[in-house]
């Protein structure tokens, strides 16, 4: 009985497959291709636990064609060569059903070496990846395979595969068991949507727990114990980690200070760094609040600061005051789209003349250049503003900033409306 629980009791039916219920219940495009069984070439793209590899073996199972299998980070390009060597042979008569376990782990050159026999439909390709296939697949292999992402499994779906580990373990090992009613609930959730991990957790606690009189009772504080923050699903260079990221910061933006919170939590209870944290924050302050509240960019760079200095646990109170004051803030992504749109200008025109009176003139000679003559010092003017172009001839109508209507913009938005109006009411009665 070495062999894990979870390959143990995996199902050989899709309709027995935990969770996934948005690919294989019946009418669903990936249960109707199965069920045709005429197979596509197929990706599939999901977490870890979550039924890619089982899926891929029922698969197996219903095809006529010889099944081979390699994973991408221990396989070599002799092993595609060998597994090549074999069509047309007795071995594979009709072709061979090739499951690549972690495909992104496949150089280039390895993924290439496949494409002719995709192509011709001598093999048949069934690849897995925990990571985002259009960022780590061949475009060829892309363009010649059908992607189904799947899921991480909700807890509800992943009770009933606990609760038969636990039955299979009893009748194994002829025990009888009394389990606490949290012990499934905490099992199922805590295992972060991975069915693998939680039946890795009942046979831990199972283990874990005495015989006594030829009973086992699971409780709660064992399974507590087994089922640790290390199941929290966040890896921080994968697209867990960069979708939570996301979602943190569009909560900011799309003010919800409770889904902010959410996410905050979620990072800081998988041991993100806190200044890649911070560092979000003052971001959405200069792009989704910018001067609708100047004092939000204020705000996050204080707190960015101040983590440093305390680091946790103190520091989880000071993200959450600033991401809290992010979210609230009144919102204009102003600023952001008047330097993107400067940016784009420039990159197409990057060299227009600066007008004459606005060049450096604290240099000897300078006048004589026509450098500085005839620049108004702003200071020197009603409002401390003085009509005056600033842009070069080539582009003096663009205009790149437009103030909002939000917060503190809208302040700036009157206040430039009012003295450029006195401005012209000024010089219509000069």
């Amino acid at each position: 009985m070495n062999k894990p629980l979870a390959d143990r009791i995996r199902p050989t039916e899709l309709d027995d497959v935990v969770g996934q219920r948005h690919l294989l219940e019946k009418g669903k495009a990936l249960r109707s291709l199965i069920d045709s069984g005429d197979i596509p070439n197929l990706i599939f793209y999901g977490p870890s636990g979550v039924g890619k590899t089982t899926v891929a073996s029922i698969i197996a199972s219903k095809t006529n064609r010889s099944l081979r299998r390699l994973n991408g980070t221990t396989a070599s390009t002799q092993d595609i060569k060998d597994i090549v060597s074999e069509l047309d042979t007795f071995s594979a008569p009709n072709g061979i059903l090739l499951y690549l376990d972690e495909i992104q782990y496949f150089n280039k050159r390895q993924q290439q070496s496949l494409l002719e026999f995709i192509e011709n439909g001598k093999i048949t390709l069934i690849a897995s990846t925990t990571e985002n296939p259009y960022f780590y697949i061949y475009p060829a292999i892309l363009s010649r395979s059908t992607v189904f992402e799947f899921k991480a499994v909700e807890s509800e779906d992943i009770i009933p595969a606990v609760k038969r580990g636990f039955n299979i373990l009893s009748e194994e090992y002829q025990v009888e068991l009394e389990i606490d009613e949290e012990v499934l609930k905490r099992i199922s959730v805590g295992c972060g949507g991975d069915v693998r991990k939680s039946l890795n957790s009942v046979e831990n606690c199972f283990f874990a727990t005495p015989t006594v009189d030829g009973k086992k009772h699971i409780e709660l504080d064992i399974a507590k114990q087994l089922v640790q923050k290390s199941a929290v699903r966040y890896d921080k260079e994968g697209d867990e980690h960069y979708d939570i990221v996301s979602a943190y910061q569009k909560s900011m933006r799309g003010s919800d200070p409770d889904a902010a919170l959410y996410y905050l939590a979620r990072m800081l209870y998988a041991g993100e760094d806190i200044r890649f944290i911070s560092r979000r924050i003052m971001i959405c302050a200069a792009e989704d609040v910018s001067n609708a509240d100047p004092q939000a960019l204020v705000v996050a760079t204080a707190a960015s600061q101040a983590v440093m200095q305390l680091g946790m646990p103190e520091a989880r109170i000071i993200l959450a005051q600033a991401a809290t004051y992010v979210a609230c803030a009144p919102k204009s992504n102003s600023a952001i789209m008047a330097i993107d749109g400067a940016m784009e200008f420039v990159k197409a025109h990057p060299d227009y003349k600066i007008p004459s009176y606005l060049q450096d003139a604290h240099y000897k000679g300078a006048a004589k250049l026509g450098h500085g003559i005839g620049y108004k010092y702003a200071h020197d003017y009603k409002n401390h503003y003085a009509r005056q172009q600033y842009l070069p001839d080539a582009c003096k109508d663009i205009h790149f900033y437009n103030l909002s209507e939000q917060g503190y913009e809208k302040r700036l938005k009157e206040h430039l409306t009012r003295i450029h109006r006195e401005s012209e009411e000024d010089n219509d009665g000069q």
